[in-house]
């Protein structure tokens, strides 16, 4: 491992300490039967090593896919932070840790959508054009959205706004310049791996607006469910995001 990555890696490892701390100083004891509290830990710990995982791997890839595999990285890391946070809101209040959620989303979800910019990158030139337009629809889903949850506009028109900038993402990879580059230009193993992770985007990504839909529109789910659905949402659409890129990255350097 180079000293640049050792300290990157040791810097991550002192961030992910420092969020852990001061949090759990004030936390309630979890109990054993708080399903939701016991969620929040197995993730925040999952996450841990998902970020440990990517950061370690940057020193097996080649130089063009570090960047995409540091991104993972950095996605699951602010995860773990904001999941650490959002445990200890849970377990001493038993309330719903919207905030921390949505600031958590506010970081993480864009970086997943420079995701896609960043693979399209690495193998050939790609205008700033698609990255804009991701940025774009992701800000828009997540504003309507939290907007929606706590209150500032009615949930139905929050859930609307939500799901145009969804859509609008969705169209950038399946039938936009995004979707176009992949198809035309990138080599199997990149165009597996976008095809893979619009997916995740399609059906991983849908669990939130239902969720929404269900919790703050229908009534029909509890802030209990409401919180476990989204928490086993991010493990799927966070690391296993993460991991189709490792695999296209560690499979594209290997075989050169």
């Amino acid at each position: 491992m180079t000293t640049l990555t050792k300290k990157g890696f040791k810097t991550a490892l002192a961030a992910m300490v420092a969020g852990i701390l001061p949090a759990s100083a004030h936390a309630a004891t979890l109990a054993p039967n708080d399903y939701v509290g016991i969620s929040f830990w197995l993730i925040s710990m999952a996450l841990i090593a998902a970020t440990a995982f990517f950061f370690i791997e940057t020193t097996r890839v080649e130089g063009k896919w570090k960047t995409s595999l540091t991104v993972s990285g950095l996605v699951t890391l602010v995860a773990a932070v904001h999941y650490f946070y959002m445990r200890d809101v849970w377990v001493s209040t038993g309330e719903s840790p919207t905030v921390y959620r949505y600031i958590d989303w506010l970081i993480t979800v864009p970086l997943l959508m420079v995701e896609f910019y960043l693979i399209l990158r690495a193998i050939t030139n790609v205008s700033q054009g698609i990255f804009w337009r991701l940025m774009i629809g992701t800000v828009v889903m997540l504003v309507g959205g939290y907007a929606g949850e706590i209150g500032y506009i009615s949930a139905t028109l929050g859930f609307i706004i939500g799901m145009l900038g969804w859509a609008y993402i969705l169209y950038e990879i399946f039938a936009g310049e995004a979707s176009k580059v992949a198809a035309d230009e990138a080599p199997a193993s990149v165009q597996s791996a976008f095809s893979t992770m619009r997916w995740i985007v399609t059906i991983g990504w849908a669990i939130y607006p239902l969720g929404y839909f269900m919790g703050y529109m229908n009534g029909a789910v509890s802030d209990e469910a409401l919180n476990i659905i989204y928490n086993f949402a991010d493990v799927w659409n966070k690391i296993a995001f993460g991991v189709i890129i490792w695999n296209v990255a560690v499979t594209e350097s290997e075989s050169k």
